[in-house]
C-alpha cells in the first residue's frame, strides 16, 4: 500500500508543477517523453552520491553495470533470439 501512496504523491507533484509550468496534462509527446528521461535519470543521483558520500569512486564499469540497465533498460530481442532461447530452455 505504501508503493501506491508514494506514486500517488509523486503524480500529485509532477501534476503541481505541470500547473506552475502552464503545460496541460496529458502533456505533449516530446514533453513526456523528456520528463520521463528526467525521472529515470534523477533516480539515479541517489545512487551515485550514496557512492560518492561513502568515498568510494564512481568509474564508467559502474556506471554501466549499476545505472545504464535501468535508464536504457532491456533492449527488445529479435526474433531469431528468442527462438535461440527458447529451444536452450526446452532443451535444458
Amino acid at each position: 500500500m505504501k508503493i501506491y501512496l508514494l506514486s500517488l504523491g509523486a503524480g500529485l507533484l509532477v501534476g503541481v508543477i505541470y500547473a506552475l509550468l502552464n503545460v496541460r496534462s496529458p502533456a505533449p509527446p516530446v514533453v513526456a517523453l523528456v520528463g520521463l528521461f528526467g525521472i529515470l535519470l534523477g533516480e539515479q543521483v541517489v545512487p551515485v552520491a550514496k557512492r560518492l558520500l561513502a568515498g568510494e569512486a564512481v568509474t564508467v564499469s559502474w556506471i554501466r553495470t549499476q545505472c545504464a540497465g535501468h535508464v536504457f533498460g532491456e533492449l527488445p530481442k529479435t526474433a531469431d533470439a528468442e527462438g535461440a532461447a527458447a529451444s536452450r530452455e526446452h532443451s535444458a
